[in-house]
């Protein structure tokens, strides 16, 4: 019998945050001779959270284990999780509890057409995401910004693919850039938990791990993320370099499409660079007073 995608998917989590603790973080001696893994041993976590090796094991194997809620908090409290990590372990095992989710409700991801309007009425850059991240539309500020869908190769107008291809990258690459794609791939790990057996998060997830061994490196750490902002530096060749704040809008309290919009600090060089980009994409002619 095949394991649960959850139970999967908190099995991974389980190691990743296993593998980055030592023996001297969490006051236990380190032995002598050189150790075989990297951070703590199953035995030693499952002695700190008042487990069994076996019950613990099999929690990272996703085989056949419905931990209570005690459980839960006793492992993450052996994790020195905090509330954020927390809360995607609990969510993760909850959800392991119930029916695996039926490949029937993986449909195409619908963009509402108010999402759209609103997209096009506002006045600072924004991008409407899919919930794995696919851009699924843009306005024209945010055009400024990243180019047109003919500027990217084809079949990768997703914004953690894109953040991956270095003939992309490569000539928009800010000094952050590590840090960004973090961001993001907190942002895939958040979709993956909600629905592990996602088709799309399979595809963008598998192409990634095949051809590009810093995404690999990057996806082992499942951090986690869930409250998104960030900070992008642009170069434009009409106003020159621009640093802008971006940050994630939920379009409904469900998993699906949001919006992710740029600004600049009020009255900052870079606000009046974001300014004159609009209006020379506009046409108009900035005024200056006297």
């Amino acid at each position: 019998m095949a394991s649960h995608p959850h139970a999967r998917e908190l099995g991974s989590f389980l190691r990743a945050r296993r593998g980055r603790l030592r023996p001297q973080d969490v006051g236990l001696e380190s032995g002598g001779g050189k150790r075989k893994v990297s951070g703590l041993r199953r035995e030693e976590l499952a002695l700190l959270a008042g487990l069994s090796t076996d019950y613990y094991q099999r929690m990272e194997q996703g085989r056949g284990i419905r931990p209570s809620d005690d459980v839960l908090d006793a492992v993450a409290n052996a994790l020195g999780l905090d509330d954020k990590d927390r809360r995607y372990l609990f969510s993760l095992a909850r959800a392991a509890r119930r029916p695996a989710q039926s490949q029937a409700t993986h449909g195409h991801e619908e963009v509402p057409g108010n999402a759209r309007r609103l997209l096009r009425a506002m006045a600072a850059p924004a991008i409407l995401l899919g919930r794995h991240l696919d851009l699924l539309d843009w306005n024209p500020l945010a055009e400024a910004l990243y180019g047109t869908p003919d500027d990217y190769p084809a079949g990768r107008l997703n914004m953690l693919s894109l953040m991956f291809d270095r003939s992309v990258t490569d000539r928009r690459r800010c000094p952050n850039w590590e840090i960004q794609a973090l961001n993001y791939i907190g942002m895939m790990r958040n979709a993956v938990a909600v629905d592990p057996t996602h088709p799309r998060a399979t595809a963008v997830v598998g192409e990634l791990s095949i051809r590009s061994s810093e995404f690999r490196r990057l996806w082992a750490r499942h951090d986690v993320r869930e409250t998104v902002t960030g900070t992008r530096i642009f170069r434009v060749p009409e106003v020159g370099k621009i640093t802008l704040t971006w940050d994630t809008y939920p379009l409904s309290h469900r998993p699906g499409p949001f919006l992710l919009v740029f600004t600049a600090e009020p009255g900052s060089p870079d606000a009046e660079r974001l300014q004159l980009l609009a209006s020379l994409r506009s046409g108009a002619i900035p005024q200056h007073n006297n």
